[in-house]
């Protein structure tokens, strides 16, 4: 090998390296990503808070419509997260197979279809389920549903709960008989998701007519 070849090559090496030292971790993507997430559930959560005082102080019809809409932006936002964060840690205790993705988006982890077992699927897909419902409690348990936005709060995060659901349950049900979870993911399409969105909205709606 010619001196030149050898300089090349002894550089390519250092650049690799180089790339690799700085390249964020899959500890360092997760921090990020749960920074990003954790700033997100609180500015929905702060936003609601300050139209639900406003409302309160003034009970200007202006300021109760506010509260009402920034409630069904928290009542989506902060379920949605724990959900996700939920169906992460179902996979970590799971011992499943993951990947932490590169960009910043709502989906925490990658689930690794190919090497990990059905059973860790489901365990992965009852967790974030369950992380919908707790969501809910917590709210619950927080804010008194003594005002509409106060009760829209609440009722968006049935809503949500509904939403991921009623996209969740069947897929997780079918997989139990084709053993293939992938598979029964694929089978997802447009109609099924508007057709659930639509579910979770008029849960979400009509609970809030009922207890408002």
């Amino acid at each position: 090998m010619s001196e030149t070849s050898q300089t090349t090559t002894q550089d390519a090496d250092s650049s690799n390296a180089l790339s690799a030292l700085e390249a964020p971790s899959p500890a360092d993507r997760m921090l990020k990503l749960f920074s990003v997430h954790f700033v997100l559930g609180i500015g929905a959560l702060a936003l609601w808070a300050a139209a639900d005082a406003w409302q309160q102080v003034t009970h200007l019809p202006a300021a109760a419509f506010l509260s009402v809409s920034t409630a069904i932006v928290a009542g989506l936002v902060v379920p949605t997260l724990i959900h996700e964060w939920c169906h992460y840690l179902g996979a970590k205790f799971s011992g499943a197979i993951y990947t932490i993705p590169d960009k910043l988006g709502l989906f925490v982890f990658n689930f690794d279809f190919k090497q990990n077992t059905l059973q860790q699927f489901i365990s992965m897909s009852w967790a974030g389920q369950a992380g919908s419902w707790i969501a809910i409690v917590l709210l619950w348990l927080a804010v008194p549903m003594d005002t509409a936005g106060r009760s829209m709060l609440v009722c968006a995060a049935v809503g949500s709960a509904v939403f991921a659901g009623s996209i969740e349950w069947p897929v997780i049900m079918r997989s139990r008989v084709s053993g293939n979870p992938l598979l029964e993911l694929s089978r997802l399409n447009r109609a099924g998701i508007n057709r659930s969105g639509g579910m979770g909205i008029a849960a979400g709606l009509l609970l809030w007519l009922i207890v408002a």
